[in-house]
This record gives C-alpha cells, sequence and structure tokens, in this order.
C-alpha cells in the first residue's frame, strides 16, 4: 500500500527534528478527576429522575411486547403508555439485582399498576393520568416519576409475592396520586 509523501520512508537520524507526534517516556504527575462532570465517588449518582444502570436494560421492551396480549386495559389507556412506563419499573428491578431483565420483572411492573385483571374503577382513574402520553419520548419525565412511585424495597421482594399481594390489592403496594 503506498504511503502519503509526508510518511518518512527511513528512521530518523538521533537528534533530527521528527514530525510525527512522540509521547514521553512517563508522565510526571498522576492523573486524577478535577473536571465538573467526572465522577469521583463510588458508582452512579442516585435519586428521584436519576435512573438505575444495569446491563442489557433495552431486553425489558422485547419481553414487554410478547407479555401484551395479557395485558388488560380500560377503554382510555393506550398499550404503547402501559408498556413505557412498567418497562421502566421493569428495567429499575432487574438493575437492583444487578442483571439483565427477565419477565418476572414484566409482571412485577404490569402486576403493581394492575394490568392483569380488570381493575376497580377508582384505581383506573387514579393510574390513568399517571401513564397518559408515557410512551412518546417527550414525556421522559413523566415515566421517570412512574418509576420513583415504586419503593425499591417494593421491587427487592420475591415477584410470587408481589404478584399475590397486588392481586388481592390492586395498587395497595403503592401511592398513587389522587385523581381531581
Amino acid at each position: 500500500m503506498a504511503a502519503p509523501e509526508y510518511v518518512p520512508l527511513t528512521t530518523p537520524e538521533p537528534g533530527a527534528v521528527s514530525r510525527t507526534y512522540g509521547s514521553p517516556a512517563r508522565l510526571e504527575e498522576s492523573w486524577t478527576a478535577t473536571r465538573p462532570g467526572e465522577l469521583v465517588g463510588p458508582g452512579q449518582p442516585s435519586g428521584p429522575m436519576l435512573g438505575s444502570q444495569g446491563p442489557d436494560l433495552g431486553y425489558a421492551l422485547k419481553l414487554a411486547n410478547q407479555m401484551a396480549d395479557r395485558l388488560v386495559l380500560a377503554d382510555s389507556e393506550h398499550l404503547d403508555d402501559v408498556i413505557a412506563g412498567c418497562t421502566a419499573v421493569a428495567m429499575k428491578r432487574s438493575a437492583l439485582f444487578g442483571r439483565a431483565p427477565v419477565s418476572h420483572d414484566l409482571t412485577v411492573a404490569f402486576a403493581l399498576f394492575g394490568f392483569f385483571h380488570v381493575a376497580p374503577t377508582d384505581f383506573i382513574a387514579r393510574r390513568h393520568p399517571l401513564f397518559a402520553e408515557v410512551g412518546s419520548h417527550h414525556h421522559w419525565a413523566e415515566r421517570r416519576r412512574i418509576v420513583d412511585l415504586v419503593p425499591d424495597e417494593t421491587l427487592m421482594r420475591p415477584h410470587t409475592a408481589i404478584v399475590a399481594e397486588s392481586e388481592a390489592s390492586p395498587g395497595g403496594m403503592l401511592e398513587l396520586p389522587e385523581h381531581h
């Protein structure tokens, strides 16, 4: 392969000026995180609206779409919104365990918000405004609010216990805001 004209064909003589970059043999000082955006503490920052880091979180979308035919929605609810909101909750659950999402994470999310059975009218009236339009990428903050409604302690429980309690008392494990 031909080389450009500016590439030297021979090694320069010792002491000759080279037109290529050469790094120093060693750095004088050790590198430290001093820029404003550097993470200096252990792990990712946490708190409301910050999300949860975990491996292969996007797989939750595939699992959610496979479960879509099992969901029971009210007439005013849209499947895309329900999947977007509950998938985000499932992603949080899987990240808390430090693993990729599995079907149990989606089962927990859909059960917590009562999407496997016909929910009571008053519960639907409280959950509907939460999920309205969260399927749109313009409503990321609203989707994060759904996730932040579910405490970590709840998500860390066994999926069978969460599903059983959610079926016995739809929305009982959550503090959903009252609809006005």
